[in-house]
């Protein structure tokens, strides 16, 4: 463990690592001023840490470990916050067309360039899941930036996003026992208990989560903390003994709280959930040496290109179902477009199962991609929808308008 050394070696590492937290301030920093998502910046700074970089760090394996899946609960846990029980139910009836051509639209070619690239099926499925899952929290951040949020076709931006992240609680669950390389019938039979246990998870969530709210309801702002995540670790821990992935396990914590208790938690997790997600994308970028980046960028961004057009074309048929014009389908589909913290919690795992020793530096090029261009072609949606000409006059029906 890392305290474990000599004062003076524990003292390098302190500052080491402080060093580290304030230069993540100074690109958060950065990354607000310019308009960007600082998912991007995060990853260059592990990079620019791990074995390769630039000025690497001597700190041991298991912290690097223990930190980045303490990072990846707090954030799922976060982002199972910002949902309601209703608004999955919701997004369950309404988006469950648009989600079906999502997954296929989407998860195809991933899995398709897995193949071809000659990587094992179980490899190719972790690359599908990468590109198939957008980045709630990138998406939310640019909509929000851009005032978007009482937009026509942000209703159905979200019920996307909704359903994607569902979709995450059996995707995961299916790709960790495939990790574990177990024969048909244990495989078989880990399947079904994790199956099973996600289930009776998103049962209490949706059904009972009431009862849950109340347990953790308090007047102690540090009573309301503590419940919260004591609750969170204690689930994610056996969600990940059976083979959910604790990640599952804390989205479906944070689903289950509601009401008050669900805003106050929000509130208190706020700087927990932003340091430990921008410690995640830290550690993750420590386990790619950057020099395996060349090799891996025409990949990662022929992929990029080909997946960027099907999520534009994924959100423009949603809207276009959902009777919105031209333009407000350019800005569904361009939303959509940027990838995140659940393809890094995918690759993550494969990089540690060392299912594949290009998926990594593949995956850590294609988010750095995507995470950029994805608010980019989202501020410039506009600009890209092609204008309803005018009626001329005398053709009768009042002129027509190039309506959102």
């Amino acid at each position: 463990m890392i305290l474990a050394t000599a004062p003076d070696e524990l003292g390098r590492v302190l500052v080491e690592l402080g060093t580290v937290v304030f230069s993540l301030a100074v690109l958060a920093r950065l990354a607000d001023a310019v308009g960007f998502s600082p998912v991007p910046f995060y990853l260059l700074a592990g990079l620019a840490f791990g074995e390769g970089g630039i000025a690497p760090l001597d700190v041991s394996t298991q912290f690097i470990e223990i930190g980045a899946e303490i990072g990846v609960v707090l954030l799922l846990l976060a982002l199972g916050l910002e949902y309601t029980a209703e608004e999955l139910r919701s997004g369950l009836r309404t988006g469950l067309p648009t989600g079906i051509f999502d997954a296929v639209a989407n998860f195809t070619p991933g899995f398709a360039a897995g193949l071809l690239l000659g990587w094992s099926a179980t490899a190719a499925a972790l690359l599908g899941g990468v590109t198939y899952i957008s980045s709630s929290g990138v998406v939310a951040k640019v909509l929000a930036d851009l005032q978007r949020l009482g937009n026509r076709e942000t209703p159905v931006v979200l019920s996307t996003l909704v359903t994607e992240d569902l979709a995450m609680a059996v995707y995961l669950p299916v790709v960790g026992v495939l990790l574990a390389g177990d024969d048909v019938g244990s495989a078989a039979l880990s399947l079904s208990l994790a199956l099973g246990a996600v289930a009776v998870i998103l049962t209490v969530a949706l059904r009972h989560g009431h009862h849950v709210t109340r347990m953790l309801a308090t007047e102690s702002d540090e009573g309301v903390l503590l419940g919260v995540l004591g609750l969170t670790l204690v689930v994610a821990g056996l969600a990940q003994r059976l083979q959910v992935s604790a990640a599952v396990g804390a989205f479906l914590v944070g689903i289950a709280v509601s009401g008050p208790v669900q805003a106050r938690a929000s509130l208190l997790l706020a700087p927990l959930r932003d340091l430990f997600a921008a410690t995640f994308f830290v550690f993750f970028g420590l386990r790619i040496d950057p020099g395996d980046l060349p090799s891996a960028a025409v990949a990662a961004v022929a992929l990029g290109v080909v997946t960027g057009a099907t999520k534009v074309l994924t959100g423009s048929w949603a809207a276009r179902r959902a009777g919105i014009g031209p333009r407000g389908r350019w800005r569904a589909g361009t939303s959509l477009v940027a990838r995140g913290e659940f393809s890094i919690v995918i690759a993550e795992l494969g990089v540690v199962a060392a299912v594949e020793p290009d998926l990594g530096p593949t995956v850590a090029a294609y988010v750095l991609l995507l995470a950029v261009a994805g608010p980019v072609l989202t501020r410039y949606a506009d600009h890209f929808a092609r204008p309803t000409p005018p009626r001329r006059p005398g053709l009768g029906g009042p002129p027509a308008r190039a309506g959102p």
